[in-house]
């Protein structure tokens, strides 16, 4: 399985990018067993990043992430998006730009293709007419991201990336267990990677088919979500007890302020990060949110050292 998490921008505290700090994250991420990034997307702050710092970052998180990758021998991808502009002369220009800073895969915003949500065929014609303006070798793939509105694919949509042989991964956020099956069933005998970012039906859209997890709660237990994709199968029933945490944990996606309460995490984690965002007030990351992600690093850690108590009791029988 692959898992991957959704990049956060680090900023320091007169409001400029730190990369050096998101070079820390990458660290951080290749260390909890991840097996890639999805880098400048909406968890990064795409929409509130000037073309220069997107490029920029991706750069820093690409490069940082394959010298890990040649160090410690092992997969580590890196995907990414960045286009944001209205009109595809100029998201070509932006995907262009992040294409040549170093990326596994181009990831394409699907409200992007679309943006007054006209239908099937505007999608489909603006795709076809982007992707003449792109690299023909690039590695493309989807991304349903839910701002400014989120544009499900259609299985006709399915269909036409999954026939042009260049789309390789596609983030989904219909968050539909039954959506999720027809979906694999669709990629099935295809190169396409079909990654879940909802974490309430990621244990069902595995063994359904699905190649994965791509969502921000990697920023919070990466760990948990690394031994799910790893152990699913092999111990079915910790794998229930795992999905159980960690869909009760997602819930904090809604009514907490993130990025803020990842950022803040990132501090209980080791890892000093000013708790900045442009699209948020610092001011929103109240005490209760504070406490909330303490009260969920507390019950990490004790998961994450129950997992790694019986796999060392498997070891030694």
């Amino acid at each position: 399985m692959e898992i991957l998490t959704t990049m956060i921008t680090p900023y320091k505290d007169n409001g400029e990018i730190d990369y050096d700090t998101a070079c820390k994250f990458v660290d951080w991420y290749y260390q909890s067993g991840l097996t890639g990034i999805f880098s400048v997307c909406q968890s990064s702050e795409i929409f509130w990043l000037s073309l220069e710092e997107r490029v920029e970052l991706n750069r820093r998180v690409y490069r940082r992430a394959k010298e890990w990758e040649a160090k410690g021998n092992r997969k580590f991808l890196v995907v990414s998006s960045g286009h944001v502009s209205d009109t595809l002369e100029g998201q070509a220009e932006e995907l262009n730009a992040v294409y040549e800073s170093g990326t596994d895969a181009l990831i394409l915003i699907t409200n992007r293709l679309d943006p007054d949500n006209e239908g099937d065929d505007v999608l489909l014609e603006n795709t076809r007419r982007l992707l003449e303006m792109l690299p023909g070798e690039a590695k493309l793939g989807l991304y349903e991201c839910p701002y400014p509105y989120k544009r499900l694919v259609t299985p006709r949509v399915l269909d036409w990336c999954l026939n042009t042989g260049r789309f390789y991964y596609m983030q989904e956020t219909c968050c539909d267990a039954n959506v999720l099956a027809q979906r694999a069933r669709q990629c099935t005998g295809s190169s396409r990677r079909l990654l879940n970012a909802n974490c309430q039906t990621l244990l069902e859209s595995m063994r359904n088919g699905a190649d994965g997890y791509c969502g921000i709660m990697c920023n919070f237990h990466p760990r948990l979500y690394a031994w799910l994709g790893e152990n699913f199968e092999k111990e079915p029933e910790k794998a229930e007890l795992v999905q159980s945490v960690l869909g009760t944990f997602g819930f904090t996606e809604i009514g907490l302020p993130y990025p803020l309460t990842a950022k803040y995490h990132m501090n209980l984690c080791g890892i000093s990060t000013e708790i900045r965002a442009r699209n948020r007030k610092s001011s929103e990351l109240t005490d209760y949110a504070r406490s909330c992600m303490r009260q969920m690093k507390t019950a990490t850690d004790w998961m994450e050292k129950f997992l790694s108590r019986d796999e060392k009791d498997i070891e030694t029988k």
